[in-house]
């Protein structure tokens, strides 16, 4: 007999699928069609309607009226000095290592002011010292090489010229020092960390200050505020309320180096009296006795409670008075000199005490000089000259 299945049954069927499963798969499809809606309609509400459908309008301007009186007075006054007030940019010649070009580099920046129509611009010596050329540069962004006409170290001035056309020149207005007041509005104007022309204000905080120069001499009668005044204002005017020169941006006290509300300017009644001698003579003419002094140091260990002279000037001011210079003796041992105790009834305990107290005189002012010799007090009248 033939094996397998017999050829004379019908052939099976397929199985048909349930029609429960069918109706399971339906409800199910359903329902992750209508939770895809729901997820659609929900990202379209976060986001928000089209921004076509929101009014959205600028805010409407409200008027502030007139300006103070007070502000139009600060605008004026910026006005009227800026044209006047420079940015000075220190260069240095250095050469390239690889090309053995020399060049010129930025070194640093500070402030400055046109003294006058034939080109003279004032600042601090501070700002140009060790530079090798400098650049004048107005707030039109003008530019102009300077070159040193006269500097005076002890009192951090400097005096630059320019050559540029008169009509481009305005010199700022010059006021007094003298009767300067504690609390007055004052206004810096300069170039702080290179951002030109900024002004600031503040009043007077103090006056008759001292601040040490480059040299370490003193400057008197410094004026002391609080309107900012941070690296690049030196140089810088300081101005008060009628737009006049009273002072020079110079020194600022801040552990930080930046201000503090502790700024110092010299006064405009000392940079109009040396201005002009460095104008002339590229120097500053300083009244002196015509002695050479002792360090302070020597006159402590020799017990001595002033200024030791050492050497006489041979014709000069103090020579001719009769005043006397340390000597030795036939035998070499040192015959102590002149030691100045007063001039003009002013102590005199140190170097800088005299320094100080000669500052305050004129060439050919006569003053009385007290002195220590061999145990006795003598006075001698000294008439000021020129020293170099």
């Amino acid at each position: 007999m033939a094996t397998g299945y017999p050829y004379d049954l019908p052939p099976a069927r397929p199985p048909r699928p349930s029609v429960l499963v069918a109706v399971l798969v339906w409800l199910l499809s359903a329902m992750l069609a209508l939770l895809l809606i729901s997820v659609l309609a929900w990202h379209g509400c976060a986001r928000g309607a089209p921004h076509a459908e929101i009014e959205a309008e600028p805010r409407p301007i409200t008027p502030r009226g007139d300006l103070s009186d007070d502000e139009k007075s600060t605008i004026a006054i910026f006005r009227e000095a800026a044209p006047s007030v420079v940015n000075i940019t220190t260069m240095a010649v250095r050469r390239d290592i690889f090309s053995l070009n020399v060049m010129q580099i930025p070194q640093g920046s500070g402030s400055g002011f046109v003294w006058d129509k034939r080109g003279h611009v004032v600042t601090n010596f501070h700002v140009i010292q060790g530079a090798d050329a400098a650049l004048v540069t107005f707030s039109d962004q003008t530019g102009y090489r300077a070159r040193v006409v006269g500097v005076y170290p002890d009192k951090d001035l400097a005096v630059l010229k320019i050559d540029a056309p008169a009509d481009r020149l305005k010199p700022i207005m010059v006021g007094s020092s003298s009767d300067l007041q504690v609390g007055q509005k004052v206004f810096a104007i300069g170039n702080p960390f290179g951002l030109d022309h900024t002004l600031t204000t503040g009043v007077i905080s103090a006056l008759g200050r001292e601040i040490q120069s480059v040299t370490g001499r003193p400057i008197k009668d410094v004026i002391q505020t609080d309107a900012a005044i941070n690296p690049g204002n030196s140089g810088g005017p300081l101005l008060d309320s009628a737009g006049r020169l009273i002072g020079m941006n110079t020194a600022i006290v801040s552990p930080a180096g930046v201000s503090a509300g502790i700024g110092f300017a010299i006064p405009v009644d000392e940079i109009n009296r040396l201005v002009p001698q460095l104008i002339r003579h590229g120097k500053a003419v300083r009244p002196g006795l015509g002695v050479e002094i002792a360090p302070d140091h020597i006159a402590r260990q020799l017990g001595l409670k002033g200024v030791l002279i050492m050497r006489v000037q041979p014709d000069g001011p103090a020579a001719k008075a009769g005043l006397r210079g340390t000597q030795r003796d036939a035998t070499g041992k040192p015959i102590i000199g002149d030691v100045i105790m007063e001039i003009d009834s002013r102590r005199i305990r140190s170097v800088r005490d005299l320094l100080a107290a000669l500052a305050d005189y004129q060439l050919g002012d006569t003053v009385t000089v007290r002195v220590l010799r061999d145990d006795e007090i003598l006075e001698f009248q000294v008439t000021l000259e020129n020293i170099e």
